[in-house]
């Protein structure tokens, strides 16, 4: 795996990570540090204290396990083989929401933000889901996160909730706001151009 000379990040499935003996020796206690880091930061990962090594470990073994068994995905950034950013969607466990997926995390070290690291891993989590066939994929997120909201919105994603003031960090007090992209219409639409095109 290499970057581009300009310090490109590169993406790599769960696939691609886990056949690099190295990289995914190290990916647990990496991840570990990005997320205790942003979450130390105040960002809105969904822990209000820095999760602890075993817990990030527990966590990613889970979504591994889902990987495997076709119920999730997880993306990898990299810049020269250093981990800088991760996420991931995890099909929905009831029966009846089998064909959804939930988009859980999108994590971002802090000294990688502004290189649109961010977009390019929500990006490629939207077409894996695609790919895995799921046919709505949501998520949620802290009212207060604005410039995860407009990237997810430039993404196709939309509102279709809000709990007002349901998240608690302390005295503190949030909109919890829930997105959803559609991504049947989206074929559909795909669909119907190439029949116009073709």
């Amino acid at each position: 795996m290499t970057s581009g000379g300009t310090g490109e990040p590169v993406i790599l499935s769960a696939m691609e990570l886990m056949s690099d003996p190295e990289l995914a020796a190290r990916f647990a206690e990496s991840a570990h540090r990005i997320l205790a880091d942003l979450v130390r930061e105040g960002a809105a990962l969904g822990w209000v204290e820095p999760p602890s090594r075993p817990e990030v470990a527990e966590l990613l073994g889970q979504v591994v396990a889902a990987v495997r068994a076709g119920d999730g995905a997880l993306r990898a950034a990299y810049l020269n083989r250093r981990l800088v950013g991760l996420g991931y969607w995890l099909r929905y466990a009831r029966p009846t929401h089998r064909p959804h997926a939930d988009l859980e995390k999108i994590a971002v070290a802090g000294a990688a933000h502004g290189r649109g690291i961010g977009r390019a891993l929500t990006a490629a989590l939207i077409a894996d889901a695609r790919q895995a066939g799921i046919e709505v994929l949501t998520l949620d997120a802290r009212g207060d996160n604005a410039k995860a909201l407009d990237l997810y919105r430039s993404l196709g994603f939309s509102e279709y909730g809000r709990l007002p003031a349901f998240v608690a960090v302390g005295e503190r007090r949030y909109d919890k706001v829930f997105y959803m992209v559609d991504l049947r219409r989206q074929v559909r639409t795909d669909l119907a151009d190439d029949r116009l095109r073709g």
